[in-house]
């Protein structure tokens, strides 16, 4: 970890605390917050944010569940993203300034959630590849009993089924890299990856975020991105995968004239990991539009 990196742990209520890797200055107004996607953690996008944080100040959140974040994560129950939005809202209310949000899909669709609930605190949104179903599938993702049905979605299986326990780091790098998700990875971003998504248990490592948590998060679907893209009317940029993406939100949504919705040409789902030069450039436009640019920053 770099001089300029450094571990916040921010309380949440009563429950336990937030873990924030804080990039660039030590004080005054946060300039960007960032979350990342389901079963990674903060830490996987330090190589992709450090070039930006000359003269800001960035959090990139270990959400609920993942890293060293320590707040309950009961999968038991669960309908939506509800209690994810919540610790994202507990943190902006700590947060000094107005910071654009951003994240990576279920991270970008939290800030997307939390935005609407906070729409004085939060000056724009940068959404990668973010999880909004067509408006009629999000419908009946918030219909009652449709929870019973989350099992039969191939990622929760899959996630159900993964390996959680390893006796070394090493041997979790050769498990994951160039595999799977993780294909085309640069080495740094996995290492950054396995450096919180690993902890101690027993003689070996365990996953951070535990497969059941990782399931959970892809059954729970009950929540309303449509609905926060209505509420919320700052600016709203969001990067969609050409391949599979899990963004179904139109170039030019209909009464949403303050969103912009552009595909990104050979991108997949990973694009962060994939295509770090484009995500900086939109964050550095973003940054630069709501005048908190840094003139010794990267271009």
């Amino acid at each position: 970890m770099t001089p300029a990196a450094r571990r916040l742990s921010l309380p949440v209520g009563t429950e336990g605390t937030l873990s924030v890797l804080e990039l660039g200055r030590a004080e005054g107004p946060v300039d960007l917050i960032f979350l990342h996607a389901n079963g990674f953690n903060a830490s996987t996008y330090r190589p992709l944010l450090a070039p930006l944080a000359g003269g800001r100040r960035i959090w990139l959140v270990d959400q609920r569940g993942h890293g060293l974040t320590d707040l309950p994560a009961d999968p038991a129950g669960r309908r939506g993203w509800q209690d994810l939005r919540g610790d994202l809202i507990a943190l902006l209310d700590q947060a000094e300034g107005r910071p654009v949000l951003a994240g990576h899909s279920m991270g970008g669709t939290v800030s997307l959630l939390a935005a609407a609930h906070r729409t004085d605190r939060v000056r724009s949104l940068l959404l990668l590849d973010p999880v909004i179903w067509l408006p009629l599938t999000t419908l009946a993702f918030n219909l009652p009993g449709v929870g019973r049905m989350a099992e039969r979605i191939p990622l929760v299986r899959n996630a159900l089924k993964r390996r959680a326990d390893f006796p070394d780091r090493e041997t979790a790098r050769k498990a994951y890299r160039g595999r799977g998700a993780f294909a085309g990875w640069p080495d740094a971003v996995l290492d950054g990856w396995l450096e919180t998504g690993l902890k101690p248990s027993g003689e070996g490592l365990t996953l951070s975020c535990r497969p059941e948590w990782e399931a959970s998060n892809y059954a729970a679907q009950g929540h309303n991105p449509w609905g926060a893209l209505t509420r919320f009317r700052g600016p709203v940029h969001i990067l969609r995968a050409q391949t599979r993406s899990t963004c179904h939100v139109p170039d030019r949504p209909p009464g949403l004239s303050h969103v912009r919705s552009e595909r990104v040409a050979g991108a997949t789902h990973f694009l962060p990991m994939l295509n770090p030069d484009v995500v900086r450039a939109a964050l550095l436009n973003q940054l630069d539009a709501d005048g908190v640019a840094s003139p010794g920053s990267a271009r």
